[in-house]
């Protein structure tokens, strides 16, 4: 069999295109001119003898902040090197950092991968402060100029029991230790978030020695989809794609917050579907099946897993989010239907800040994202969760669970209508 798959002829030419995390040239880059000239006008100052200043990224998922970023700093390094600068890129994606000492030895990691140097302090059992040591010195042998790019920053939150957040403490420290003289090479640092409000969640001291320029990134439409998706065409063999296969996926990840990711993840699984059909094109219907795999496999998959709390928070969530026009459901709502659930079917039941926190977790598989929100004063501030995938299609999946399978739909659906009539 795997001979015989070796010698069929395939419709897919470059794989590395279809991947969402590969970082393409700058003509291959679609509907971010404004972004792409921000980035690279603040931090091409690193080409000479000074510092790039500190930027904050910010806008949904998928819509180009992290491969703008990249490829700004590629280029950057390439002159650098033609001009004998010690330029370095040192990046940390914070989804999965539990407290900020994990943080910055990460960042110890990266900057020694970077600079082919051996790390001298161990992971465990020492201060952070020896870490933070350890990172200064790599970066102040092996560099003179660093951007240190934190990727996802905002999901650093770190120990309950501290004043402010992690990530706070994390750009606090970064941003100041140049002003210290505890690092010699200019610094630059990027923060990048899906969560607009992150800001404000910094304290007023980082706020002070942070001081970013704001870039802000929007949903991409379906035609700046469309032109993504032809700019990587050539990821297949020619005329292969027939010519609604494109629009289709646009449309497609459009529908799902604009999501450059998932437009470019349909396409390539619409190909690998024809390729194992045996198709010598890729047709509408393979788009429209990796479409129904792409969602449903994601969902299951991280669904499956989950703890039973976490799919009470879930449910109860997606509930809320069913009934409402833009797929979204506020914090308060859905921890009144969660409460519901878990009476329902006798489970322990969580404090609002237990059911949030969860719900936050889940944003780690890009089910849900979440905004800060008020209306008006009366209402206060809650979280808003948005669904990246239809409500519908983690609800049918939830209930397959047998505890979930015990609660009547129509009771959950006059549950959750009648907190939606109360919000306030």
């Amino acid at each position: 069999m795997l001979l015989e798959f070796d010698d069929q002829e395939g419709l897919i030419r470059d794989r590395s295109l279809l991947d969402p995390n590969y970082v393409v040239e700058e003509d291959r880059i679609v509907g971010r001119d404004d972004q792409l000239q921000e980035v690279t006008k603040m931090l091409r100052v690193a080409l000479g003898d000074n510092r790039p200043p500190n930027l904050f990224l910010y806008g949904p998922s998928g819509t180009g902040k992290s491969l703008i970023t990249k490829a700004v700093c590629n280029n950057i390094s390439r002159i650098c090197d033609s001009r004998d600068i010690r330029f370095g890129t040192i990046e940390v994606n914070c989804q999965d950092l539990d407290t900020l000492g994990v943080a910055v030895y990460e960042l110890v990691q990266q900057a020694a991968d970077e600079a082919q140097v051996d790390i001298q302090v161990p992971k465990h059992g020492v201060a952070t402060k020896e870490k933070w040591d350890e990172l200064y010195r790599i970066v102040n042998e092996n560099f003179d100029s660093v951007v240190f790019v934190l990727d996802e920053l905002d999901m650093l939150v770190g120990r309950r029991d501290k004043q402010e957040p992690a990530f706070s403490r994390l750009l606090y420290q970064l941003s100041r230790a140049g002003a210290n003289n505890e690092l010699s090479a200019h610094v630059s640092v990027v923060a990048i978030s899906n969560d607009t409000k992150m800001m404000d969640a910094v304290g007023s001291r980082a706020v002070s020695s942070f001081t970013p320029e704001d870039v802000h990134f929007d949903d991409y439409d379906a035609n700046q989809l469309q032109s993504i998706l032809r700019r990587r065409e050539d990821a297949f063999y020619e005329d292969v794609v027939d010519a609604d296969v494109i629009p289709l996926a646009a449309a497609f990840a459009a529908q799902t917050h604009g999501d450059a990711r998932k437009a470019i993840d349909l396409i390539r699984v619409a190909g690998e579907l024809a390729e194992r059909e045996g198709d010598a094109r890729v047709r509408e219907e393979h788009v429209r099946s990796a479409q129904a795999k792409v969602e449903k496999n994601r969902v299951l998959e991280v669904v499956r897993g989950i703890s039973t709390q976490k799919k009470l928070c879930l449910y109860a969530t997606a509930a809320v989010a069913a009934q409402s026009d833009n797929s979204s459901a506020r914090s308060t709502t859905g921890y009144r239907v969660y409460q519901f659930l878990t009476e329902a079917i006798d489970a322990d039941q969580y404090h609002q800040e237990t059911y949030v926190n969860k719900m936050k977790e889940l944003t780690t598989y890009s089910l849900v994202d979440f905004e800060r929100r008020s209306h008006g004063p009366s209402s206060g501030m809650f979280l808003e969760f948005q669904f990246a995938e239809q409500p519908d299609t983690i609800l049918e999946t939830l209930r397959e669970d047998s505890r979930l399978e015990m609660v009547s739909e129509d009771e959950v659906n006059s549950v959750v209508n009648a907190q939606i009539r109360n919000q306030t």
